[in-house]
């Protein structure tokens, strides 16, 4: 009889030390690990991700993308997952090159760090803050004012505020459009918007394939070429800008291509008496904008 009592003593004291050990345990993995949704799944990729600010234009997954297209809307710039064999998606990237688009294709990581619906499906497009227009319709913009057309034209730059600077200068300045390329060459973005300050909403822009093919274009329309660079042949004072003319303003680092140059009319220089060489593209576009100003009025 004794030792049924010890034994049962024994079963009874190691259930208790047992359940104090089952709870003890269950509530350090409840306070290491968050309830719910609040658990982090393994499978997510933006778990341990910084938020990301939206953008403006900025479209995401193929269904956004596709509509888009469908829309006619205007689009500037597409990422697509590189190495994606998925048909659709190839698809869809052609019709968005096809359209006119940019396609770039990166690593997936990119397009992570780009989302900011998680959801991208392999894709995000930027579409242009505004439509393009044709170099037709610049000439036309100024056949309607009765001026001689004054263009500019930006040989690849990329810094998207130099050329929001640029639309906003060319804009007060009285000229009739900008041309751009498509390629190596920032487009009409949300910050190229917002550093225009509205001028996107006025001004003509015209995105061209080729910028020498776009010169030759203008010269058999009767616009002389006016290319600027440090060794030009003339002061900018002494060049006539009272003539039907387009300025071309080289990129931030190495200014304007040979080829580009080789096609311009004139080279003219702007005066430097300073210790640095060279102006940012933004203020050598005013500065020649308000010299043909000044010949014209």
């Amino acid at each position: 009889m004794k030792l049924r009592v010890v034994k049962s003593r024994r079963i009874w004291y190691n259930a208790i030390i047992y359940q104090y050990e089952f709870l003890e345990l269950n509530h350090m993995n409840e306070t290491k690990r968050p309830r719910g949704h609040e658990a982090p799944r393994r499978a997510d990729r933006f778990a341990d991700r910084t938020p990301v600010e939206e953008v403006e234009g900025q479209l995401e997954g193929r269904n956004a993308v596709s509509e888009a297209l469908k829309s006619g809307r205007t689009i500037d710039k597409v990422f697509v997952s590189d190495g994606d064999t998925d048909r659709s998606l190839q698809r869809l990237a052609a019709q968005a090159k096809e359209a006119g688009a940019v396609v770039v294709p990166v690593d997936r990581r990119k397009l992570d760090a780009m989302s900011t619906t998680r959801a991208h499906q392999g894709i995000i497009a930027l579409a242009a803050a505004h439509a393009y227009c044709s170099i037709d319709d610049i000439l036309e913009e100024a056949a309607a004012r009765g001026q001689s057309p004054l263009i500019v034209i930006c040989d690849e730059l990329s810094d998207p505020h130099n050329l929001g600077a640029i639309l906003r200068s060319a804009e007060c300045a009285g000229a009739h459009g900008v041309i751009i390329p498509k390629r190596r060459s920032v487009g009409l973005t949300a910050t190229v918007a917002k550093a225009s300050a509205g001028a996107v909403e006025y001004m003509k822009v015209a995105r061209v394939t080729n910028i020498s093919a776009a010169i030759a274009e203008l010269k058999e329309k009767g616009v002389w070429v006016f290319g600027t660079a440090a060794e030009g042949s003339i002061p900018m004072y002494k060049a006539d800008l009272t003539v039907p003319a387009a300025l071309v303003i080289g990129n931030e680092g190495d200014g304007m291509s040979q080829l580009v140059r080789k096609n311009c009319d004139v080279m003219v220089s702007i005066p430097m008496n300073g210790k640095i060489s060279s102006l940012n593209a933004s203020a050598a576009a005013s500065i020649l904008l308000y010299e043909a100003v000044r010949q014209r009025f």
